[in-house]
């Protein structure tokens, strides 16, 4: 696992990209970033790519419940729509 670095804003703004690509590389695994002794940022490296598809795609599986005997192909109105006879807006 990489190490934890403490950095001042100006040591940042002059070795930002070195220390993007540490993160990157995961030879850095945060870096916080002060300035005048307060922290005034986080850096951490990004996730792997196949946890950020993981956490996106499918993040509600499983929260939806569907009562027993209900039919969510059944149709729900009993009247029918005006958009049927070509009227779009009334």
């Amino acid at each position: 696992m990489g190490e934890t670095q403490t950095i001042s804003a100006s040591d940042f703004k002059a070795r930002c990209l070195d220390i993007l690509d540490r993160l990157a590389s995961r030879t850095l695994t945060r870096v916080t970033i002060t300035k005048r002794g307060k922290i005034v940022g986080v850096l951490l490296p990004p996730d792997h790519e196949a946890d950020a598809v993981k956490q996106l795609h499918g993040f509600m599986r499983g929260s939806v419940v569907v009562p027993e005997g209900v039919d969510l192909t059944a149709p729900i109105a009993d009247e029918t729509f005006s958009a049927g006879d070509g009227v779009l807006h009334q």
